[in-house]
């Protein structure tokens, strides 16, 4: 099972579909604390995104990434995360990937803040790295009105997480929450041309866990994203998830597994390549800059207390970001 596939047939995980548009909340929190409990992966739909914009956003995504390396080069992520990220850049689990990182190549996007606003002196805060308008026209009206429709989603989905760990729906809206999150859209491109291979530590991206409170995914219709419910079975058992038109994949983060006292699971995922080129969208979304992470008063008590520490959101992503990253300075050399 280290690959998915039983007898030549591929593992499909059955994950369940929390319809957003769904009048009886009662149902839908019901099914998604399942999911919570279950392996922290479910499906979203009639989320409100249009599939025509969704095509349009996939549509500009594929004109970046058709771009010459040294024009993608030139958009390089910042110290601030916020650019381009070329193959290999991105080392996710080098227990595994003992040689190399992951094979992709992607473009992160994080809410814009202007330069000269304090708040743009915090590590996630700032503005975007934009490609040239008459290089990709409306690459970046697509991109901010995707991010400002994604944040909607992601907090209609946040609402029904409280009321399934009891808390009221609106705990999650504050602003030091999602009023003013650290909601991240990275664009992901797996170029098709190396076949992932689990025993040689070849993957498009590594097992991992997310770092923050929930990610969305948009995907095309190539089959390549895994899960591994029991992170300490062994094997680990890996099961692919299989796209679905006009949903999202939603799984939780790190911070929500630390915030429900691990009631609710952040899972292992990765991505196997199969020689076929792969498109998808992740959109991370954790609370502000300044929010500070401990144990929520409905995950705790005598008998259960908290198992983590309280953390600083900025403190906890500044790590995770650098322990996954290469140094910035190694491009730097090879310019020079």
């Amino acid at each position: 099972m280290e690959n998915g596939i039983v007898d030549g047939c591929a593992n499909f995980s059955a994950l369940n579909c929390i319809d957003l548009s769904n009048p009886d909340i009662e149902q839908s929190v019901s099914l998604l604390k399942q999911a919570c409990l279950d392996c922290g992966f479910f499906y979203v739909v009639n989320h409100g995104i249009s599939q025509g914009f969704m095509e349009e956003v996939f549509a500009q995504s594929k004109k970046f990434f058709d771009l010459q390396l040294s024009a993608k080069m030139k958009l390089l992520r910042n110290e601030k995360n916020r650019g381009y990220t070329p193959v290999l850049d991105e080392h996710l689990d080098p227990e595994n990937q003992v040689h190399v990182g992951d094979y992709k190549e992607g473009y992160y996007i994080g809410v814009e803040v202007p330069e000269d606003d304090p708040e743009a002196e915090k590590p996630f805060y700032g503005p975007n790295v934009w490609p040239e308008r008459d290089q990709l026209p409306y690459w970046r009206e697509t991109m901010e009105r995707f991010h400002r429709e994604a944040l909607d989603v992601a907090r209609g989905v946040a609402r029904i997480i409280a009321l399934a760990l009891g808390l009221d729906d609106n705990f999650f809206d504050k602003p030091e929450m999602l009023g003013k999150p650290i909601a991240t859209l990275r664009l992901l491109h797996y170029g098709g041309q190396v076949t992932s291979d689990p025993s040689k530590g070849i993957f498009g991206a590594g097992a991992h866990s997310d770092y923050g409170l929930i990610t969305l995914l948009a995907t095309d219709d190539v089959v390549g994203l895994q899960i591994c419910k029991d992170k300490d079975a062994k094997p680990q058992v890996w099961e692919y998830v299989a796209p679905v038109k006009g949903a999202f994949i939603v799984n939780l983060g790190d911070m929500l597994e630390r915030w429900s006292n691990c009631i609710f699971k952040s899972t292992l995922h990765r991505v196997l390549g199969n020689g076929q080129e792969r498109y998808s969208i992740a959109y991370f979304v954790e609370p502000s800059h300044d929010c500070l992470v401990e144990c929520l008063p409905t995950c705790k008590s005598e008998k259960n207390p908290p198992k983590f520490p309280p953390i600083l959101c900025r403190t906890y992503l500044g790590q995770r970001y650098k322990d996954t990253h290469a140094d910035l300075n190694i491009y730097k050399e090879h310019q020079t």
